[in-house]
């Protein structure tokens, strides 16, 4: 079984950035969970009307855990630009309360790790450090203050400060992920630069297989 990192946090937080990069440093796989949300959700949007259990059941989604290479398909198709737009972002939450579709994707990146091959994977994501990977090798709760991770959206052009509070309220509906469950390492990143972050992650996988 690889060596699982679980990294939570919320929009802004560097977890997508900083997990990538450490997955890198350490020859580990990379998976995003957020973007089988979005991709179902995409899903949804293509085949409009379709009750639920018919979309679970026709749903076919596949990601590269290759850290450079970020790759969603679904139903074949590279969808890997489409699931981010704004259309796809505002219906994600929608389906992330789905109780069956947490189930479908929990189920799926337990599947996708154990059968990765790899001697590690970085995954990250909202609940997985207290419900998907519980029991993970390591597990983090990346953070960093509200007007910073607004100004590093900001930056970045990828979304506005309404957008990132109004996706804050939303998803704390769904899982709370604000503050670490028992056991869970807090990195605040507020103050720190990325190649810090990437240390400090890298840090608490070292302490663990010490």
């Amino acid at each position: 079984m690889p060596i699982v990192v679980a990294v939570d946090g919320p929009a802004g937080s560097g977890k997508s950035s900083v997990s990538k990069a450490v997955a890198e440093r350490l020859g580990y796989g990379y998976l995003d969970t957020g973007a089988g949300y979005r991709a179902f959700a995409l899903h949804a949007i293509n085949n409009p009307g379709s009750p639920l259990e018919e979309l679970l059941n026709s749903f076919e989604y596949e990601i590269s855990l290759d850290p450079l290479k970020s790759q969603v398909l679904l139903a074949g198709e590279d969808v890997t630009n489409e699931i981010r737009t704004q259309e796809v972002a505002s219906r994600v939450s929608e389906f992330a309360r789905e109780q069956r579709v947490r189930a479908l994707q929990h189920q799926d990146a337990r599947t996708r790790i154990a059968l990765s091959g790899l001697p590690g994977v970085v995954s990250e994501g909202r609940d997985l450090t207290t419900v998907v990977f519980a029991d993970a090798d390591v597990r983090i709760l990346l953070t960093a203050s509200e007007e910073i991770r607004l100004q590093r959206r900001s930056a970045e052009k990828t979304e506005s400060t309404e957008n990132l509070k109004a996706r804050d309220a939303s998803d704390s509906k769904v899982v709370e992920f604000m503050a670490p469950a028992e056991g869970v390492k807090l990195i605040d990143t507020s103050h720190l630069s990325f190649e810090e972050s990437v240390e400090a992650v890298i840090a608490e996988i070292e302490r663990s297989r010490a």
